[in-house]
């Protein structure tokens, strides 16, 4: 199950095409392309989010087990990695997909990363079940935060104050939409702290993902494959341990199969978010995507609240809004800093060029 994100410059490995936009495309073509690009991975994202609330925190279907659901969706993901790669085997030509095996010594080599993995998808479904969807983008809004702090605590890397100054909107955001959950009487302290936990395991989750990359040959593929076989194992005892095996046999749904089709669905929607974003970062740009995000997520909360008939004060929209404006404005000043870097980069190489002539 791949909720949450990778780093960029790697989730753009996870687009399975291998066609590139050609520079004699026509315009409108393209326009066509990059418009049903985007589509559908607003679909795929929105749909995910809403399947995954239903799942966790229906009145209907009244199952507290959120770490199976997590689990099933982890296990729906190692199916459909071994289902690509009998295809690839079987039909070379039509279908893309990296030669998969398993290997102890590669899966033991992953399990760190496994292990991050599994805080990242727990915490982050957790979330939602305590939360509403309408308050689940500012209740996950600090994973900008937490990169900036982890790079300068982990990796050593600086911010500017520009980046900083991004990230303060963004905290205010998130705190004055806690404010306004709770003047509303919505608010859920359990879903605001696996909102901050699943924030910090997603930067760590990106951080991690940079070194564990070259024991699966830097594919994304093979390293989804690996996390989630690795994150089945290791929730067989959370489950165990957490009673929810005990909610299971109480369940007077489990052999519904209208319930097994949205488990199903929500596994195969997991599975596919990898795939779509890597897809529009092909067909955009990593600035466009983070665009895309930002208005898929004011998407989300706009139709959250019209889907669940609820009543948001000026000041709760204002929150989403700070959270929106400061994660956008990140993006641009970081996409502006990488530019000045390779443009700096680009002038001291042709200098000495200059200089051996």
């Amino acid at each position: 199950m791949n909720i949450t994100p990778l780093k960029r410059s790697h989730i753009l490995k996870m687009a399975m095409s291998s066609s590139e936009q050609g520079s004699s495309e026509p315009f409108a073509t393209k326009a066509v392309k990059i418009t049903c690009v985007v589509l559908v991975y607003w679909f795929v994202s929105i749909t995910m989010v809403f399947v995954n609330k239903y799942l966790l925190a229906s009145p209907v279907l009244q199952l507290d087990a959120p770490l199976f659901v997590t689990c099933f969706q982890c296990i729906m993901t190692v199916l459909l990695c071994f289902l690509l790669n009998t295809l690839a085997m079987l039909c070379p030509n039509l279908v893309k997909f990296p030669f998969i095996a398993f290997d102890f010594k590669v899966s033991r080599e992953v399990l760190p990363l496994s292990i991050v993995f599994i805080g990242m998808i727990t915490f982050n479904n957790l979330c939602l079940k305590y939360v509403g969807v309408a308050f689940y983008n500012v209740g996950r809004s600090l994973t900008t935060v937490f990169n900036v702090l982890l790079s300068y605590v982990m990796l050593k890397q600086t911010t500017s104050l520009r980046a900083i100054l991004c990230c303060c909107i963004i905290v205010g955001g998130f705190c004055l939409g806690i404010n306004q959950e709770g003047a509303a009487g919505s608010l859920s302290w359990s879903g605001v702290m696996f909102g901050v936990m699943a924030s910090l395991c997603v930067s760590l989750n990106a951080i991690y993902t940079k070194k564990v990359l070259p024991a699966v040959d830097g594919s994304i593929w093979k390293l989804t494959y690996y996390n989630n076989i690795n994150a089945c194992i290791l929730f067989v005892p959370l489950i165990i341990i957490t009673g929810e095996l005990k909610v299971l046999y109480n369940f007077d749904k489990l052999g519904s199969h209208s319930f097994w089709t949205i488990m199903v669905l929500g596994g195969v929607f997991g599975f596919a978010i990898g795939y779509v974003t890597g897809l529009q970062i092909k067909f955009t740009s990593p600035l466009t995507h983070n665009v895309s995000g930002t208005a898929k997520a004011c998407t989300q909360t706009v139709l959250a609240v019209s889907y669940f008939e609820e009543a948001k004060t000026v000041l709760w929209w204002m929150s989403n809004l700070l959270v929106l404006i400061g994660s956008f404005a990140y993006t641009w000043v970081k996409g502006l800093e990488m530019k000045r870097v390779q443009a700096q980069t680009l002038n001291k190489n042709q200098e000495r060029n200059e200089a051996k002539v």
